[in-house]
Parts: C-alpha cells; structure tokens; sequence
C-alpha cells in the first residue's frame, strides 16, 4: 500500500469509526461496518458494508427513515474526509451476522473476500 493509500485508509477508518459508534447507539440490531476499497480505482471502489445481528432487524431498518438517516451519516462523514463519491447510496451495502453464519460458518474474512 502506498503512503498516499494508507493516508486515506486512515482517514476513512477515522470518520467510519464515528458512523459505528453513532448507530450502534440508534439503530436496533446494528452491529458494525467495514470498508473495502481498491485504492487503484478509489473512490469509485469504495464499499461501506453495514452489519446487522439479524435478518428480521435489518429488514427492519430498511423499511424504516433510519436507513435515509444512515446513509446521509455516511455522506457526511465521507465528506469530513474529503473523500467525494456521486451517490453514496451505490457506495453502502448491508449485511447479517445470520447470514454469514449460514452461509460462511461466521468467517467475514471468505464472506468479504
């Protein structure tokens, strides 16, 4: 990784870290995100995975204003960082613990990877 790359790495886990802390005190069911990035072709490559405990509670959350809420956090944050995506809405995924227990027998590393 480049020391332009690790940079930017940083400042993303900096503003990201201040998303988690917000929601897992406002949103039900929240467990943590994680970012995934290929620097070569970044910001365009930028992914927010957002994790949920359940499939019940995201499915929850989704239907709810707290998903709009979420991702203008988000906006803000990756603004804070002067990182610049045109919609941040292709930029955020979600996710289960349920499902990567089902489907990865809990390894996030093979799920993400």
């Amino acid at each position: 990784m480049r020391k332009i790359d690790r940079k930017i790495d940083n400042q993303l886990r900096l503003v990201l870290t201040d998303v988690c802390e917000i929601t897992l005190k406002e949103i039900n069911g929240f467990q943590w995100l994680t970012h995934l990035v290929n620097y070569s072709s970044f910001p365009k490559s930028l992914k927010v995975v957002c994790v949920f405990d359940t499939n019940e509670n995201l499915s929850c959350f989704m239907s709810k204003d707290s998903k709009k809420e979420l991702t203008s956090l988000i906006q803000v944050k990756l603004h804070e960082a002067d990182v610049k995506v045109k919609n941040v809405t292709d930029h955020i995924l979600y996710d289960t613990e349920e499902n990567c227990e089902k489907e990865h027998n809990g390894k996030w590393a093979d799920r993400l990877g």
